[in-house]
């Protein structure tokens, strides 16, 4: 089991990194006035998408397989507030990729204040799911 901890640790920290640096391209793209650089920042955009879509599935695999292998905080508060927190991110994943597809499709109206806020989210949920993990107050 700690082989399968390994890896969904390391594909969370993976996911993660997208999860940070996808909302920071979206606030570029919001700012590009010149064609060329939001070409250039949508295909950016899009690989980085594409990238972080099996490092979410597979973080949720492992996470998936702890929680069956350990039975870890079943009936605990702590367990569900930290599955709560991991379907917010699933959530906030797929906003990612309606707001590329925006982008792509030129019909953003966010500004790039809007995506500065955005790309806080996944520090807080990922607070969350480490307090849970770490401090299990409930």
């Amino acid at each position: 089991m700690l082989w399968i901890k390994t890896l969904h640790i390391l594909f969370v920290t993976s996911w993660f990194a997208g999860l940070f640096y996808l909302p920071r391209i979206y606030v570029n793209l919001a700012q590009a006035q010149d064609a060329a650089v939001h070409a250039w920042l949508l295909g950016m955009a899009r690989r980085l998408y594409r990238f972080m879509a099996p490092l979410a599935v597979l973080s949720v695999v492992f996470g998936l397989w702890l929680y069956l292998g350990y039975g870890l905080g079943r009936g605990q508060a702590w367990m569900h507030v930290k599955l709560v927190a991991v379907g917010l991110l699933i959530i906030y994943h797929l906003a990612c990729g309606r707001i590329l597809q925006a982008f792509a499709q030129g019909r953003n109206i966010r500004s790039h204040r809007y995506y500065r806020w955005f790309n806080e989210i996944p520090v807080i949920l990922l607070l969350v799911v480490i307090a849970m993990v770490v401090v299990r107050p409930f």
